[in-house]
């Protein structure tokens, strides 16, 4: 990973924990350079991107200032779907692999040509609640410019966060879909509720940084033990 990126890393990790938070002032350009033993120049390179993604805002003869945290599409706003219910027990399982499908349209959403014709990496993930299944998650995304995704490792970790960190690709915004279904076999299997219980069905078309690609997904979830949080 080249310097600047693990600087932006670094920082874009202290503003999603909150190290810096919204209104503080990140470090001087100088004192940054010191810490990371790198030019100006790199530095600029890092605090650019963070200006980029909306974390930060530049004030003429001041240092950067915190503005939020960073986005990814989450369950009812804009924050992550492993931070929607708070808890740390969450898990993920891989129900299938990535693996390249044929597509026309993705969970009601139409796909663009250029999509399509460069096929689909699709792929289902569930996620766990101290053991108990919670969300199960099917994702869809053009394959262009994904080298390696396939053998790509999504146990426990987040789709968004391995995007930025190997492809660059950051999530900007969205389109989400809500509906309330009654679980049919798949999802009894997946989630253990019984025929016809009720789910919470979103199909979502996520926008990124990247010019037409789009990250495309559907889940479902069952909250009758836990609530959903998120932030508007």
């Amino acid at each position: 990973m080249a310097k600047y990126r693990q600087i932006y890393e670094t920082l874009r990790r202290r503003i999603a924990d909150g190290t810096y938070a919204p209104g503080d002032m990140l470090p001087s350009e100088n004192s940054l350079c010191s810490v990371y033993g790198v030019a100006h120049l790199t530095v600029r390179k890092a605090i650019g991107q963070l200006l980029s993604d909306g974390l930060i805002v530049c004030r003429q003869g001041k240092r950067s200032v915190v503005k939020g945290t960073p986005k990814g599409i989450g369950i009812l706003s804009i924050i992550g779907t492993t931070s929607a219910l708070n808890h740390p027990g969450l898990s993920t399982q891989i129900i299938c692999k990535p693996e390249l499908r044929t597509w026309s349209e993705a969970f009601s959403f139409p796909v663009e040509a250029h999509e399509q014709a460069a096929g689909c990496i699709y792929f289902e993930r569930l996620r766990l609640l101290d053991g108990i299944p919670v969300f199960f998650d099917i994702t869809m995304m053009p394959n262009i410019n994904l080298s390696r995704f396939l053998n790509c490792d999504l146990e426990n970790r987040s789709l968004f966060d391995s995007l930025r960190m190997m492809y660059q690709i950051v999530v900007t915004g969205g389109t989400q879909q809500f509906f309330a279904i009654r679980a049919d076999k798949r999802i009894q299997d997946c989630l253990k509720v019984h025929a016809g219980h009720p789910v919470l069905q979103l199909n979502r078309k996520i926008d990124t940084n990247r010019t037409g690609f789009h990250i495309y997904s559907q889940l479902f979830c069952v909250t009758q033990k836990y609530g959903l949080i998120g932030t508007f």
